[in-house]
């Protein structure tokens, strides 16, 4: 639920660009909304400023503003959060305003931007606009554009957005650390003309990822690749809500990229065009259709297609092990070995002693094993067929007919038509 919090700057006073904030204008500063649910929140309709049609943030939401003398006023709160990663895994994080990623901000090309940034991390920091054509003295640059902001203190960025698009925005101080915390977040600066790259849903997630052990709360920060949990926007399946949409409808969906490796992005049952980066629109005559599109490290994408066929579409990375959770390096390969003898010595000394790999690991999807504190299963979720056996970085894209035009509602699985689900063939086979 959006609440309002009361924040204390710290004493004396906070540091303002090159400037001081005396304690009567540091009262003065915008509030700053926090939300700790992790679901997706509906969109922020614009209450003042230019008209834009807003996105939606998936397991996340938009960040209020106010608007004073012409400028749009955010607030970010840089600090430590609690994020649920998906139902029965909660992780100690980094983030902003009481979420890892931090809210999305939303505004209008050509808007006057005031970001105000408080610190209560336990060391310094930085935001650098990833993407956003500024001031090089508002870049976010620690040591080389601007000084850090220290713990306890406030600064604040202006600049104006000089060109719409899809871009983001992260520490650049301590980098490894607080990236790897999950310190992150969308920025989305819509065309000034509302109809101009116009579509009817538009979705934005980040990319990232975590490595925590089971039965710990709070990331590896040295890790380099062997991550153990894929996430968009810190969740992973079964955790990451499906995308809603009406038939018929024009989609975008917009994703960022700030872990360490690239990302095929695959859907099913429709094809789309690439239609902007974090350099700004492709122009039509530079579109090609895909069914996948590769996020490199660092990068942004932003997607189309006309959601024409309904159904529950898959929507996920297109490599394996990043759509499954808490992997183990070390586990052996067992398929075709035959364990039995083995199996019935060590049943002995351990009766719940189970035999798995033989035939593959699909049956792990099935099995509702004990597990230790605060981790998921490798595989899981349920669909309407049977385990899904999916993880990381899996989601389901449900087009729907009938839908009112602002339900993001989950309308729960596809009812087929009588005869189009694939199934056993019962009749005679054809001579080999």
């Amino acid at each position: 639920m959006l609440t309002r919090r009361q924040f204390i700057i710290g004493s004396g006073a906070a540091v303002v660009g090159a400037a001081l904030v005396s304690k009567a204008q540091a009262a003065s500063l915008p509030e700053a909304p926090v939300q700790t649910k992790a679901m997706t929140q509906p969109p922020l309709v614009p209450p003042n400023g230019r008209p834009y049609q807003p996105v939606v943030t998936l397991n996340g939401w938009t960040l209020p503003w106010r608007m004073k003398d012409g400028w749009k006023e955010f607030h970010l709160v840089a600090e430590p959060v609690k994020r649920e990663i998906a139902p029965g895994m909660t992780a100690n994080l980094w983030g902003y305003n009481g979420q890892s990623p931090g809210p999305t901000i939303e505004c209008v090309e050509g808007d006057k931007v005031r970001i105000f940034v408080t610190n209560k991390l336990p060391e310094h920091t930085t935001i650098h606009w990833h993407g956003v054509l500024l001031p090089n003295g508002m870049d976010g640059v620690g040591g080389l554009t601007q000084p850090q902001i220290p713990a306890g203190k406030t600064y604040v960025y202006e600049f104006v957005m000089k060109h719409s698009g899809t871009f983001m925005y992260h520490p650049h101080a301590d980098e490894m650390v607080q990236m790897a915390m999950g310190m992150m977040g969308f920025i989305v600066v819509h065309p000034k003309d509302p109809n101009l790259y116009r579509v009817d849903r538009d979705f934005v997630f980040l990319i990232n990822a975590f490595d925590i052990d089971p039965g710990s709360y709070t990331p590896k920060v040295n890790t380099m690749l062997d991550f153990n949990l894929w996430c968009w926007n810190s969740r992973v399946f079964p955790g990451i809500d499906p995308l809603v949409v009406r038939k018929d409808d024009r989609v975008r969906i917009r994703m960022g990229n700030l872990t360490m490796t690239n990302h095929p992005i695959h859907i099913h049952g429709h094809n789309f065009s690439v239609t902007c980066t974090d350099g700004g629109w492709v122009k039509k005559s530079a579109r090609w259709p895909e069914t996948t599109v590769d996020m490199p490290v660092g990068a942004l994408r932003a997607f189309e297609f006309v959601a024409d066929a309904p159904g529950d579409w898959a929507f996920h990375c297109h490599k394996s092990h990043h759509v499954m959770n808490a992997m183990g390096h070390g586990v052996p390969t067992m398929i075709g070995v035959d364990q039995r003898g083995v199996a019935e010595k060590i049943d002995k000394l351990l009766p719940d002693y189970m035999v798995m790999g033989e035939r593959g690991m699909a049956e792990m999807g099935a099995m509702e094993m004990p597990l230790p504190d605060n981790t998921l299963p490798m595989m899981t979720g349920q669909g309407p067929f049977g385990p899904l056996e999916m993880g990381g970085m899996f989601t389901v894209v449900k087009v729907r007919e009938g839908l009112a035009r602002g339900n993001y509602k989950d309308p729960g699985w596809y009812k087929h038509p009588k005869g189009s689900v694939a199934h056993e063939w019962i009749g005679d086979l054809p001579a080999s």
